[in-house]
């Protein structure tokens, strides 16, 4: 066999390998994202049972950060429920510059960022 042959052959065996690899990933994807959605429920409930001022934008985060961590379909159900959600209040009873703070908020966690940047200060440590 040839070496250019050859070199075509695994150059095809690499990329059929690739695609296969990628396209195993598929079926948790719907576990992750209901994974996500309930760690978003989870830090909703949260904010509500604290009801603790100016605690919103680290709620937001920590429900971001958790369903993110879940992997793609987390990291899809957070931005979904997060813009579904803000779009819904921008539009009906919030000013455009909390729902800016919230998405900030939003990404933070969604990238990784640590929720407690935006803990506030008194919050109890169950939360």
């Amino acid at each position: 066999m040839s070496c250019s042959k050859i070199m075509k052959l695994l150059l095809a065996v690499l990329v059929i390998f690739m695609v296969v690899e990628a396209q195993a990933q598929w079926y948790r994807f719907p576990g992750e994202a209901a994974g996500g959605a309930k760690d978003m429920w989870r830090a909703y409930q949260d904010m509500k049972e604290a009801n603790w001022k100016n605690s919103d934008k680290y709620f937001h985060a920590r429900g971001n950060f958790e369903a993110a961590q879940r992997g793609p379909g987390g990291l899809w159900a957070a931005k979904v429920i997060s813009d579904g959600r803000e779009a819904l209040q921008g539009l009906t009873r919030r000013g455009n510059s909390d729902t800016a703070a919230d998405q900030e908020a939003n990404l933070h966690g969604r990238n990784g960022g640590d929720p407690n940047h935006y803990r506030p200060k008194g919050l109890p440590t169950k939360y």
